[in-house]
């Protein structure tokens, strides 16, 4: 029994032994796939988050060596690999699978961009013309620079009066300046910077409403106390390309009271009704001599219902005479006019004055044949206006540059100031490039230089006007400021009550160094223009403290320095108390000073 006892005992432990043998550990065997990081949100496309895949047994526990393959099924916001890193594609839900065997884990992947900026961009930064357009673009992106799909965007702007903004982001050129346009998206923006600087000139023309100076702007021009009634531009005008415009003056129709502006183009002159302010009308064109060459200076008068018309540099133009009373008779279609007289005892010449009192004209700075009178004054006497004739020369060859008293420019008057001993007398007085000249025309056959002047830092004495009673005369020097670096337009103040003793007792400075051309005076204005700042009117009631009235800027696309370009001259005379003035290569304004 003992031995039977035992053999039992080591039988079951042997079958004990195999059977443990035999058995698996729980501990290896899988259960389950657990996936992390658990639903993770992905706020960008083209970013990857890799995904773990643990095989567990029942005890949660890790189950080592197992082999993983990765997939996914849902709407293709996601791209897996087979290490599991999970890359957004799209925007939607994913639902990413982990296989080991027959067990699967899951894990849902949403793929939502987030805006982390806001991209704007445009074709420029910067516009030329007034008028223009850059259409900008907004675009939403997430943090990797994607586009993210959002709401329309809402545009602004930072100076609208400027470079306002459409609501489909297209900026307008209104204005100089510049602004920061804004693309708002929910709570973010996006910015950028457009300015205006001009380098052409302003475009289309400006007709049948007033528009005033407003926050120092009447449309596109930058002024002060100045409205504009209307805008020609050059085009408007019969120019083509490469005319530009330059002097001009004014005709009141006896008859019919209208009113007319004689504009001098490069290449003849163009007439303009402006009865009605508003609705200037373009009549026609005076071609300039045949045979004689376009270029930029011309001059014209008005006497009794007769434009004189010269040209400098020109060759044989002489002095064209036309009767504006045919302008009467406008039919509608702008027509090409003849002149009715020409004058040919002299070429080219720059300038002309016309004393409407004594019925002569002054041809000023005569050159290229004929009778030049040294480039000083070639008398003509206009009273019948369709026979001139030639009245005798004055020259002072103590003045000028040649020292053969050549004069830029001058003006002649029938004298009731304040010097008694030349009362009644013909008095004119020259800008004669170094001096003012004074002189007594009464005989044209002996003037008499009465006196001569000169003054600190002179350059150029180009022009100049008597106050209504010829106490005082103003004078404008065309290269000071760009020869001495003025810092402001400077106007010479002459005191002429003693005509052989003219006394500088004045010097009035503008806003800004803009280079001078002409002015005329009319009352207790002067109205001035001065090439790059345009128009300035100024206070002259009291010549020895001239004051600041207005201004009006015809050329916004220049910096207002010392050169040319801009307002040329302009006309204050009308009886409607309009202005009418030219910008060389702008156009025909109309402007009213209240």
């Amino acid at each position: 029994m003992p031995h039977a006892r035992s053999r039992l005992i080591l039988t079951c432990a042997l079958l004990a032994a195999c059977a443990g043998s035999d058995a698996v550990d729980p501990s290896r065997v899988p259960r389950a796939i657990a996936v992390t990081p658990n639903a993770p949100v992905l706020a960008s496309l083209g970013i990857a988050t890799r995904l773990t895949a643990e095989v567990r047994n029942a005890n949660g526990g890790v189950v080592a060596n197992q082999v993983v393959t990765w997939s996914r099924r849902g709407s293709g916001a996601t791209q897996v690999s087979d290490s599991g890193v999970v890359t957004s594609a799209a925007n939607g839900v994913d639902t990413i699978v982990a296989t080991s065997g027959n067990l699967t884990g899951t894990d849902v992947v949403t793929v939502q961009q987030t805006v982390a900026t806001i991209s704007v961009v445009s074709s420029t930064t910067v516009l030329t013309v007034l008028g223009s357009t850059v259409t900008l673009n907004a675009t939403a992106l997430d943090a990797n620079g994607r586009v993210v799909a959002t709401d329309p965007v809402v545009w602004s702007s930072s100076n609208p009066n400027a470079l306002p903004v459409s609501a489909a982001g297209v900026v307008t050129a209104a204005r100089p300046g510049s602004t920061e346009v804004i693309a708002t998206i929910g709570s973010l923006t996006g910015r950028r910077t457009i300015s205006v600087a001009l380098t052409s000139p302003v475009g289309g023309p400006q007709l049948g409403v007033t528009v005033p100076c407003v926050g120092g702007f009447a449309g596109v021009f930058p002024c002060s106390g100045v409205d504009l009634l209307a805008f020609l531009p050059v085009s408007g005008l019969g120019g083509g390309p490469g005319v530009d415009l330059n002097d001009l003056w004014g005709w009141t129709d006896p008859t019919t009271n209208k009113e007319y502006a004689v504009v001098m183009r490069r290449d003849g002159a163009a007439f303009v009704d402006v009865s009605s302010a508003t609705n200037p009308v373009y009549l026609g064109f005076l071609p300039i001599t045949p045979g004689a060459s376009a270029n930029i200076w011309h001059d014209v008068k008005v006497y009794a219902d007769h434009a004189f018309i010269v040209a400098d540099a020109a060759g044989p133009h002489g002095m064209q005479v036309f009767d504006l009373r045919h302008l009467r008779a406008h039919a509608g279609i702008p027509r090409t006019f003849t002149a009715d007289a020409l004058y040919t005892q002299v070429n080219s010449a720059h300038n002309i004055a016309i004393n409407e009192a004594s019925g002569f004209a002054y041809i000023v700075g005569a050159s290229g044949g004929g009778m030049t009178c040294g480039g000083g004054l070639h008398m003509v006497n206009i009273v019948t206006p369709s026979a001139p004739t030639f009245a005798g020369c004055f020259a002072d060859p103590l003045t000028g540059r040649a020292s053969t008293g050549y004069t830029h420019d001058v003006q002649c008057v029938l004298y009731t100031g304040p010097d008694l001993a030349y009362r009644d007398r013909e008095i004119c007085l020259g800008s004669n490039e170094t001096h003012l000249s004074i002189a007594d025309v009464t005989d044209k056959q002996a003037p008499v230089a009465i006196s001569r002047a000169s003054y600190p830092q002179v350059a150029y004495t180009h022009q100049g006007w008597l106050t209504d009673d010829q106490r005082y005369f103003l004078v404008n020097d065309e290269v000071d400021e760009i020869q001495f670096g003025l810092t402001g337009t400077r106007t010479l103040i002459w005191d002429v009550q003693e005509l052989d003793d003219p006394i500088l007792v004045g010097q009035f400075y503008g806003p800004n160094p803009s280079t001078d051309h002409n002015h005329y005076i009319r009352g207790s204005r002067m109205y001035a223009s001065t090439y790059q700042f345009g128009l300035r009117v100024v206070d002259v009631s009291n010549p020895l403290q001239p004051a600041a009235l207005g201004f009006f800027d015809t050329a916004p696309q220049l910096s207002n320095v010392p050169g040319f370009g801009g307002s040329w001259s302009n006309y204050p005379y009308f009886r409607s108390g309009i202005v009418v003035m030219t910008s060389r290569g702008e156009g025909f304004f109309v402007l009213r000073v209240p």
